[in-house]
């Protein structure tokens, strides 16, 4: 590894430890021409993989873009940054085992499946923009299909909630 300071090649690894979650390795290196401490990183090198547009259009898959659909969903819900960061992980992951080209389909489920175990509020707003809901009609079924998966009383599940939404919603 070349040192930042002198660009001398020669240095020692003084301390490495793994970040995260396994996914990376930091080193805390020494070199030996100017005694100047520096970290490296080294992480795998995944082989990018693309993503199949409604429209047909082709793009590389782009983990920012699902913290940000992420982010948006959950905006002022009680979710935090690492949680977000996490869950695009996971789905980054589940992804990559489909294939080297998956549709928006396949990642937008990905992201849905996981929100909902995360934080209910925030799976029904994803879904409202990721499935193009036009009406209250829409709502109701997503809120169905969450009171189907989650029991009553289950923590991180909706509970009371579920059963007062059904309950209150205008018929």
């Amino acid at each position: 590894m070349r040192c930042p300071q002198c660009s001398t090649t020669d240095d020692r690894v003084v301390d490495s430890r793994t970040v995260d979650d396994g996914t990376s390795i930091r080193r805390r290196r020494e070199c030996l021409g100017c005694a100047r401490r520096f970290t490296t990183y080294e992480r795998l090198e995944e082989v990018p993989f693309g993503v199949v547009k409604r429209s047909g259009r082709k793009e590389l898959f782009d983990r920012s873009k699902v913290v940000a659909g992420v982010r948006s969903a959950a905006k002022n819900r009680p979710v935090s940054e690492a949680a977000m960061q996490a869950l695009a992980g996971e789905v980054d992951e589940a992804v990559r085992l489909e294939g080297s080209e998956v549709t928006t389909s396949q990642v937008g489920m990905a992201v849905l499946e996981r929100l909902r175990a995360l934080d209910p509020v925030a799976s029904v707003r994803f879904a409202s923009v990721y499935k193009g809901f036009s009406g209250l009609d829409d709502f109701r079924r997503e809120v169905g299909q969450l009171s189907e998966v989650s029991r009553p009383g289950e923590v991180g599940g909706l509970g009371a909630v579920g059963e007062l939404t059904k309950e209150t919603a205008p018929k």
